[in-house]
């Protein structure tokens, strides 16, 4: 390794140390050096440990990308606590299931979702405290204010109810405890090769040793400051790591953009002039459909970087022709389990339509997919299996899916690929049942239980239809109790309460009945071939 692996909270003190001066974060034209922000990550710190935060106890996230993610999850880590990232998209149902699963004591929310959560405590036993921010308290006309009650007396104690992100930041220090890079930093909420929502345990030394697998391959060994755009969403995995930490570590500056708009991302692009920018193929459409597009608009760009879902070959082409020379769109593979990057497609080798080769002290093997224990000679298609210093340490509470993933020492992916003579990898098929839309995973299992609790619908099979946008979209096949009515309509609409947009829908479609195997099991992969061979609405 080219460092040994500490603490994420080191990581940030140490980049302070080097640079104080420089900008850690530009968020709303607000710049942020790194003195102000370790500043506020030990206030929030001190304010965690207020709010009976200790070592191993969870500190859940709902936060969209601003200052105060950066700021709370490095303020939990170093208050001992365990951090796990929700996403703003969800509903009741998805929040309570990680928090109660998670047993977070303290989450950390948008005031504008505070509805959710505060119904969501009723449920979560553990759930003691709910810290509230605002959008402005980092944006140019609202951070005079915050920094002004900053300056008011210390509290000893946090008032009761909902806490404002301001009282959260004026709590008296206290002595922070010690860490190892073993300790558990985070809990990834993932649906792995299940489909069940579980937290993959990733420690401090799993995330350190990755940002460095990561920044090797993009860096060609340039241990520079990394200048990224965040504008993936934070709270997932590839952003977390990729964007957020590995910016820090390099000392560089974060641009935190609260959500991606082609047009808008495009001219912050070309105002702040940042080198590094990573997001899923959807984005990179985006940018190619902006009126007037050209290379000037990406000169600053040294790497790009595409994950989350495979990108059209004919995109990758059109955009890297907008790259100035030396700059390549890089495609990477990886999933939470493994923090998340276990392969790239970088250097001068780069082969598109590839995953490229493992990151360093990454190895690999393609085995067959019954037994999971004989390997596969070159050209063979078989499951992917991999084993390095970034693989998770299990699954939270889950020792029989855990045994089951992690079998023989070795994570075992679900995803179907081959490996060439050179020891490049492709991707031939996914996990059974994942769909990719927009670069998030969805789980047809999950979508599936929203539906059978619809007191119209006696079966449902859920699968993933090509879509030239967003790689594929959700559909759902039912059929409803004998005498019922439905409308595709209705059905879309039961599922929007219950589900996150992306994770809702588009496509719904009514039967008599659905294909089943002679035994009576579901045949999803009939309906992937129906709809491959019958065009879907846009």
């Amino acid at each position: 390794m080219t460092s040994t692996p500490s603490t994420l909270p080191l990581l940030l003190e140490r980049s302070a140390r080097r640079a104080p001066e420089r900008d850690a974060l530009i968020y709303l034209d607000q710049h942020f050096t790194y003195a102000a922000l370790l500043d506020h990550v030990r206030r929030a710190a001190a304010g965690f440990q207020a709010a009976g935060v200790g070592p191993g106890d969870r500190v859940a996230l709902l936060l969209p990308n601003c200052p105060q993610f950066v700021i709370a999850f490095f303020g939990a880590l170093s208050a001992g606590a365990i951090v796990t990232t929700t996403s703003p998209l969800y509903t009741l149902r998805e929040a309570v299931h990680q928090w109660r699963d998670a047993g977070a004591k303290v989450v950390v929310a948008d005031a504008r979702l505070v509805a959710l959560v505060t119904t969501a405590q009723a449920e979560c036993p553990a759930l003691g405290r709910v810290i509230l921010t605002e959008d402005t308290e980092y944006a140019p006309n609202g951070f005079p204010r915050l920094a002004a009650a900053l300056h008011g007396a210390p509290l000893d104690r946090l008032p009761d109810g909902p806490v404002r992100w301001s009282d959260l930041l004026r709590c008296r220090p206290g002595e922070l405890p010690q860490q190892v890079p073993d300790d558990i930093a985070c809990l990834q909420y993932t649906g792995g090769t299940t489909g069940t929502s579980k937290g993959a345990m990733l420690t401090h030394a799993n995330f350190w040793v990755n940002i460095h697998q990561t920044r090797e391959r993009l860096s060609g060994g340039d241990a520079g400051p990394e200048f990224s755009v965040a504008v993936l969403p934070l709270f997932h995995i590839f952003a977390l790591t990729c964007v957020m930490l590995s910016a820090l570590e390099s000392g560089g500056t974060l641009l935190i953009l609260p959500r991606f708009d082609a047009a808008l991302t495009l001219a912050a692009i070309r105002r702040h002039r940042p080198a590094f920018f990573h997001g899923v193929p959807t984005m990179y459409v985006g940018f190619l459909n902006v009126p007037g597009v050209g290379a000037e608009d990406f000169r600053s760009l040294r790497c790009c970087v595409t994950g989350g879902a495979p990108i059209a070959q004919e995109v990758h082409r059109r955009f890297e022709e907008l790259l100035s020379d030396g700059a390549r769109l890089i495609e990477g593979y990886g999933l939470s389990e493994c923090s998340p990057v276990s392969h790239f497609n970088s250097g001068p080798e780069n082969r598109p339509g590839t995953i490229g080769r493992p990151v360093r002290d990454t190895e690999c093997r393609i085995v067959d997919a019954e037994t999971g224990t004989r390997e596969l000679p070159v050209g063979e298609p078989g499951e992917l299996i991999l084993r390095g210093p970034q693989v998770m340490r299990g699954y939270w509470e889950k020792a029989d899916e855990t045994a089951l993933v992690l079998r023989g020492g070795w994570l075992h992916t679900g995803d179907i690929a081959v490996r060439d003579a050179d020891g490049f990898y492709t991707i031939v098929d996914r996990k059974k049942d994942l769909i990719l839309a927009g670069g998030f995973n969805i789980y047809p299992r999950e979508i599936e239980e929203v539906l059978f609790t619809h007191p119209h619908i006696r079966e449902a099979l859920v699968i993933g239809v090509p879509d030239s946008y967003r790689g594929e979209t959700v559909k759902a096949c039912i059929v409803p109790h004998a005498g019922a009515i439905l409308s595709p309509e209705s059905v879309i609409a039961f599922c929007r309460e219950r589900l996150a947009a992306y994770k809702t829908p588009r496509i719904v479609e009514i039967r008599d009945s659905l294909p089943k195997s002679g035994v009576g099991k579901y045949l999803r992969r009939e309906l992937r071939r129906e709809a491959a061979a019958v065009p879907q609405p846009s």
